[in-house]
């Protein structure tokens, strides 16, 4: 209610108006601009059909047409609005192109300002790559302004025609292939990132494909701007094919998320856009952290050939083997290096819980580990290294004897006793 309230001073004031916490409304949802993870009720919701997108060629067809869910929520991190309900599958973008005309004097001057604050920043011989370029009237029209340079854009569904300087890929932007064939000094992207479910990782993806090859590239960006939309309560802007809706702060908070540096954020289109130009690849932490993953994974693709070989070699030795610890890490182990029911039926713990239960994925069952008691083991595996001194000194308070421990170590198989290892 929006009565007023009387206080006890004779004095009035209007209550605070009813909030969407107050109705149960706030959202765990992603935001795609900054990643924060929680949102609020910013319209309210309702199904829509395609608005730019969908082309019925009769008002039956018209009426007939799938609606689709808005819900449209507020970042509360950075004020971002987006639809929480968005799925890409039913946006048609591969076989209609987005339907929008606007020739007005004031949006091709518009344009006019954008190639302007294009060229200034553009080297002598450039290499320029436009992301969803459309037909490529922006290309083409740097090109005529700039002697030298190539213009690459990239759209799938644009109807592009190569022509002079300006060529022409009708696929999807690859950051990791295209970004180092190229090695663009600038790239391009208007109108495309409030399509996008996930701008904010598509510019990360830029950023660390630049800072990988170690070639650090400007990007400048260009969406529509809500900030007036939100200060006079417009509704219009809101349908489906508009995921992304940026403020000038979440769209300043992507690109710092995003960028080394980011020279300027500007307006134009008397507010309804916003620009920014940015410096992408430099990344160091981002490129120390992928070394040290692909060095991982290396090591475990070698690790996984090797360690299966030895186990195979161990099978066919005709030693009797035991794996001791059946859940967890020991489970792990043994389904990711094959070890089966087969080879390796017998597999003790030391806990009791478990006994009688089966590991998960290979199916032996497990047993007290005491069992090596009565079938000693001439070959003991413990798949959780770390416990490895722990558990030698569990069996020789139980007068478990065995003649080789072995422990897994640098991608292979090691002797516990005579190896090398941290363990």
């Amino acid at each position: 209610m929006n009565k007023a309230v009387s206080l006890s001073s004779g004095e009035k004031r209007s209550p605070l108006p009813v909030t969407p916490l107050g109705a149960g409304g706030m959202r765990p949802s992603t935001c795609p601009a900054c990643g924060h993870h929680v949102s609020v009720p910013f319209l309210p919701a309702e199904w829509q059909p395609l608005a730019t997108l969908g082309w019925p060629a009769s008002a039956a067809t018209a009426r007939a047409m799938q609606r689709l869910p808005l819900e449209f929520v507020s970042c509360v991190g950075c004020g971002h609005v987006y639809n929480c309900r968005f799925d890409y599958r039913d946006v048609p973008y591969s076989n209609k192109p987005n339907l929008m005309y606007n020739r007005g004097w004031k949006w091709s001057q518009h344009l006019e300002w954008v190639c302007q604050q294009i060229v200034e920043h553009l080297p002598d011989d450039p290499t320029v790559v436009e992301i969803g370029c459309g037909e490529g009237h922006l290309l083409r029209a740097l090109a005529d302004r700039h002697p030298r340079g190539r213009f690459l854009g990239f759209d799938p569904n644009g109807a592009m025609h190569t022509e002079g300087r300006f060529e022409a890929h009708a696929e999807l932007f690859d950051p990791g292939v295209h970004l180092p064939e190229y090695q663009p000094d600038l790239i391009l992207s208007r109108h495309v990132l409030e399509h996008l479910v996930n701008p904010l990782g598509f510019l990360q993806s830029l950023d660390f494909a630049a800072s990988w090859c170690q070639h650090p590239t400007q990007v400048f960006l260009e969406v529509p701007c809500i900030d007036r939309a939100i200060r006079t309560g417009r509704t219009v802007d809101f349908y489906y094919e508009h995921n992304s809706h940026f403020t000038t702060e979440s769209f300043t908070r992507m690109l710092e998320r995003c960028a080394t540096s980011v020279e300027w954020v500007k307006h134009s289109y008397d507010g309804e856009v916003i620009c920014g130009l940015a410096l992408l690849g430099k990344s160091v932490e981002a490129v120390r952290h992928a070394s040290e993953a692909t060095q991982m994974y290396q090591g475990a693709m070698h690790g996984l050939v090797t360690i299966r070989e030895q186990l195979a070699k161990l099978y066919e030795s005709g030693k009797r083997v035991a794996i001791w610890g059946g859940t967890g890490k020991g489970a792990a182990f043994i389904n990711h290096y094959g070890a089966d029911g087969t080879r390796f039926p017998v597999v003790v713990d030391s806990d009791r819980d478990k006994v009688g239960t089966f590991v998960p994925g290979m199916g032996q069952e497990i047993r007290f580990r005491d069992y090596l008691l009565t079938w000693p083991a001439e070959v003991l595996l413990i798949p959780m290294q770390w416990r490895a001194r722990d558990i030698l000194h569990e069996m020789t308070q139980a007068g478990i004897h065995c003649g080789q421990i072995l422990i897994e170590h640098g991608g292979r198989l090691v002797d516990f006793h005579r190896d090398e290892h941290p363990y």
